[in-house]
């Protein structure tokens, strides 16, 4: 095992299996060029040890340049990737061999074919170390591939966590528990947030919160941003649609969570089935839904003391209190059918200490890692 900041790897690949895939890429290559010189384009950061002794392996003259990309979550499923190092000047007639260290989704593939296709090259393969063939989604055909690997996260040998792990000689794969992935309802006031604090800190859990997620877009001016600005500045709904992509970039964000807490989506059934097509596409799914059952009249107070300290108008009038309440039990009760349907509702005594409420939401967590 190591460890590279807060996460655990095991060892997967040894040193010398990537080697006898890499001198088999390159005899592939080879025997397609042995009467031309081709350019190999490695694609930095990752490709870097790959190219290097992709390079020593291969017999033939050849030349080497890099490109580097930079991808951004964007409203479109490719995202908006920006060039940081352009792409050599001597392509024309060439036949050039884009040098990849890992192809998962193709998402960073889809912009490089896109840079190639505006050049005159003669034409341009595609060779990828590691080739995450289950969530492939590109229409581009990978010509030369080391190794077939599952959809783990995976460092070393030029792949990172947090720019930790480049280089290692042998690549390790997360050592991952299962994945919990939990929804957590809760009325106005009965602590929905310090509670993901908590459960996020304890499990490791990526915590979130539609509200941040909204504000992070429309702040940094993103598409989905964007988008989603022009509905509210109609004083319309924000679609579902647009939601759930702003929920599957920030689960794209993070690969190597250990799962994560969904706090204040969804709340509809139309929006939990969305969540479920989400999960699904990532071969993951809602494990539990935890409702923070609280007495009304307690998280009335509660609710008016916290309008003293933050100003909040909708925390300062017993009326206003009482029907986002309704709101709640309106549009809770179909959602808590739903989960019942799948064995995976929870309802947990929201009221008392801060620790005891925690203790009681692991219980239930607990309870499922066993189950699993």
């Amino acid at each position: 095992m190591i460890k590279l900041h807060d996460k655990l790897f095991k060892p997967f690949l040894k040193e010398e299996e990537i080697q006898l895939a890499i001198k088999r890429i390159a005899a592939e290559i080879a025997k397609d060029y042995k009467d031309e010189v081709p350019i190999f384009v490695g694609v930095l950061n990752g490709a870097f040890m790959f190219i290097s002794d992709l390079l020593k392996y291969y017999p033939y003259p050849c030349e080497v340049s890099f490109v580097k990309l930079a991808s951004y979550r964007g409203l479109i499923s490719t995202g908006i990737v920006e060039t940081l190092l352009d792409l050599p000047e001597n392509l024309e007639g060439r036949s050039v061999i884009i040098v990849e260290d890992i192809i998962d989704t193709g998402r960073t593939l889809q912009e490089l074919v896109h840079l190639f296709s505006k050049t005159n090259v003669k034409e341009f393969k595609i060779a990828s170390l590691f080739y995450k063939h289950e969530i492939y989604n590109g229409e581009y055909p990978i010509d030369y591939v080391g190794i077939d690997i599952p959809n783990k996260f995976i460092v070393g040998y030029g792949l990172d966590y947090k720019e930790q792990g480049r280089n290692l000689r042998d690549v390790y794969q997360l050592n991952q528990n299962h994945m919990i992935n939990l929804v957590l309802f809760g009325k106005p006031g009965a602590g929905k947030g310090t509670q993901a604090a908590f459960l996020k800190d304890q499990y490791n859990l990526l915590h979130i919160s539609t509200g941040d997620v909204f504000r992070y877009n429309i702040k940094n001016n993103t598409e989905l941003g964007k988008l989603a600005q022009t509905y509210m500045d109609k004083g319309d709904l924000v679609p579902d649609e647009v939601t759930i992509k702003m929920l599957r970039d920030e689960v794209e964000k993070h690969p190597e969570a250990n799962g994560f807490i969904f706090d204040g989506f969804p709340r509809t059934v139309a929006q939990a089935k969305a969540l479920d097509n989400l999960m699904d596409s990532k071969e993951m799914q809602i494990d539990a839904t935890i409702a923070l059952d609280a007495n009304d009249e307690e998280l009335i107070q509660r609710l008016l003391e916290r309008g003293k300290i933050s100003g909040r108008t909708d925390d300062q009038d017993e009326d206003k209190i009482r029907n986002r309440f309704e709101e709640y039990n309106q549009k809770t009760a179909p959602l808590k059918e739903y989960y019942q349907s799948q064995d995976k509702f929870y309802s947990v005594n929201g009221i008392g200490a801060i620790e005891e409420i925690t203790g009681r939401l692991s219980a239930v967590i607990h309870a499922l890692q066993v189950e699993r």
